[in-house]
């Protein structure tokens, strides 16, 4: 029995969560590292 069910808008689905998903985390590690490095020059007392 086959319904021929298009597989393809799933697919499509899954790729654009998982890229959507990681573009998010780089950009969330991004600026959490800029904060970071920012916290750390102004205990420095850097500019």
């Amino acid at each position: 029995m086959n319904e021929g069910l298009d597989h393809w808008p799933f697919v499509i689905a899954a790729y654009a969560i998982g890229i959507g998903g990681m573009l998010a985390m780089v950009v969330w590690s991004w600026l959490s590292m800029r904060r970071a490095e920012a916290r750390r020059d102004a205990a420095k007392g850097r500019k």
